[in-house]
């Protein structure tokens, strides 16, 4: 070979090597960025002298169970696992989680999926997403319900909230998971799917990790499909105080958008509203707003104002939000209600017992008005007027005035007085968790149409979901519900945030995180998450039912005696120790 060929050689091979070499290093190296967020409080537990002198230099990263909650300052004690298998029907949601620890300050992390691959199939990266996880204090469950101060409790810092943020700074000496979101699409061909998790840290390529989605030869019907009776209380005026806007504006409306599609795509089926003054006397940190002007003119009539009240409603159908409409409350908790008094040009505010004859009078004047309002509007068939957890002699005396003035209106009752066998006809019962209702009655009740539930609150250790509950319990509910045959479920609060809900979850009267599920800017929890997945492992039951019930074969009802097995064990407040190891043994026979 000539010198002039092999210096030519040579150079072709040196181009194409500079070439990968720049194809590499563009693939590796990312622009600059500022990653700007808030700060999260102090840790303010011995954890900060965690020992964390045998973690290796550099940014440390496993995969690790959804069912685990570490503490911010403590190294972790994990095997490390650089892939994960996630399985999960056409159209279902299923998460994953990932954990990053470092010695050192390490900044502008970031994360990049890639496509999906199968034999023959392909799914955009886009179906997945991932949420760096925020950590907001909190406290412990205590007595439950009634005041408490911070001082009083152990305070701790829990992880819960997922951040909408592009890159994180992982701080010296500290924790932090990353919540891993796939939403598998309902036309999905069903395969096993392999993509790869990109981490990048400072602009520069860390690692890859492997990603297994199976695809389940099954289908999740859409949520507005979904027969699991979920029921939310919503807080506008939260929502105004938060963000500093003027409650009721377009400002205001546009904000909660999301935050309300957020529920909408859990399930959600009921909107909540309100007939007059705070229903429940100002118990969160935010009153709630009115929704209905009541005005008494000059010679003595009313009129009501439902401006507002339609929007609202309006509105969350516009989001998917349309199967009841419950108004709260012809049960106040103060028995207070104002209005607009034209002859003393002021807002009045009385206090009416319900066995009196002005309550009587008042609120018969207004339910005639409103049954003719809901009548044009067409929302008639799906309202109730709604009660929480009122005495029974109250109730009576609602009821007669209901049964009276508006007979057409439906009825829905949050019920801890064990009384809602006196009212086998309400339309929405939901009862405290732990009140037993046979599964005839509900049967019974579900025969004509009337939906049965069951809630937690402040009073219920488990399952429950505050911000320091093991986040399957949220999954648990759900499985309870099933067990237990309720319809569904309920919980007083979706957003009814404290002060500074990013960053602080506890409240002065009960434990910490009670008040919400989710937090500002639409930004979602693992709690809610596990929540719709435990919804969608409800729907899932009721698909393999009627599936396995209409093949009828040896083979389909055997898998149906396996199933219902399964679900027995759920049927309980007070569960076994091994109670997560059952519950995601129970979650495979799904798949």
């Amino acid at each position: 070979m000539s010198i002039s060929s092999t210096i030519l050689r040579l150079s072709v091979c040196m181009l194409i090597g500079l070439q990968v070499l720049v194809l590499i290093s563009c693939e590796s190296k990312r622009p600059k960025k500022e990653c700007n967020t808030f700060e999260e409080m102090q840790d303010p537990t011995n954890d900060t002298l965690s020992d964390w002198s045998n973690v290796p230099a550099g940014l440390q990263v496993s995969f690790i169970s959804i069912d685990d909650k570490l503490p911010k300052s403590v190294a972790p004690q994990v095997s490390l696992n650089k892939s994960v298998t996630v399985t999960g029907w056409k159209g279902e949601k299923v998460s994953a989680q990932l954990l990053l620890w470092s010695v050192s300050n390490t900044d502008q992390v970031e994360l990049e999926f890639t496509d999906f691959q199968a034999q023959g199939s392909k799914l955009p990266a886009s179906v997945a997403q991932a949420r760096f996880v925020r950590y907001v204090m909190t406290d412990e469950f205590g007595p439950g319900c009634g005041y408490r101060k911070p001082e009083d409790f152990p305070s701790s810092l829990a992880a819960d909230m997922l951040d909408n943020l592009e890159c994180f700074n992982v701080e010296a000496k500290s924790v932090r998971p990353v919540w891993l979101t796939f939403a598998i699409p309902s036309d999905a061909v069903a395969g096993d799917y392999k993509s790869t998790l990109k981490l990048y840290a400072g602009g520069s390529k860390v690692e890859d990790f492997e990603i297994a989605l199976n695809v389940v030869d099954q289908v999740l019907p859409e949520p507005s499909e979904w027969l699991y009776h979920l029921d939310l209380w919503q807080h506008p005026s939260a929502v105004a105080r938060v963000h500093n806007l003027e409650v009721w504006s377009d400002a205001h409306f546009e904000k909660m958008k999301p935050l309300m599609k957020m529920l909408a795509d859990a399930g959600q089926k009921v909107i909540t509203a309100t007939l007059n003054m705070d229903p429940w006397n100002n118990q969160c940190y935010d009153a709630y707003a009115d929704m209905i002007i009541w005005t008494k003119h000059e010679d003595q009539s009313w009129t009501f104002d439902y401006t507002i009240f339609d929007k609202w409603v309006e509105y969350m159908m516009d989001l998917g939000i349309d199967k009841m409409i419950n108004c709260y409350s012809l049960l106040t908790w103060n028995n207070k209600l104002h209005y607009n008094d034209m002859e003393k040009r002021e807002l009045v505010t009385v206090e009416l017992k319900a066995q009196s004859k002005e309550y009587v009078e008042m609120w018969s004047v207004f339910l005639k008005d409103f049954t003719s309002h809901l009548r044009e509007k067409g929302w008639l068939e799906i309202t109730n007027i709604a009660m929480d957890e009122r005495a029974p002699a109250d109730m009576q005396a609602a009821l007669k005035v209901l049964e009276s003035a508006a007979p057409e209106l439906g009825v829905s009752l949050a019920d801890n007085h064990k009384s809602y066998r006196d009212y086998p006809w309400i339309k929405d019962i939901c009862v405290g968790a732990g009140n037993e209702v046979t599964k005839e009655e509900i049967a019974t009740r579900r025969a004509k149409g009337l939906i049965t539930t069951y809630y937690v609150c402040c009073s219920d250790p488990f399952p429950n979901m505050f911000t320091f509950s093991a986040p399957a319990e949220s999954v648990y509910a759900a499985w309870y519900a099933v067990a237990a045959d309720f319809d569904g479920f309920l919980r007083w609060a979706y957003n009814s945030w404290v002060e500074n809900p990013l960053t602080d979850s506890r409240f002065r009267t009960w434990p910490a995180g009670d008040t919400y599920m989710v937090y500002p800017d639409a930004r979602s929890s693992i709690r809610f998450e596990r929540l719709v997945e435990g919804i969608q492992d409800a729907e899932k039951i009721r698909v393999l039912r009627k599936k396995y019930t209409e093949e009828n074969s040896p083979e389909s009802l055997a898998k149906l005696n396996q199933l219902e097995e399964a679900i027995e064990y759920f049927n309980t407040l007070d569960p076994s120790a091994d109670w997560q190891e059952k519950l995601n043994d129970a979650k495979k026979l799904l798949n």
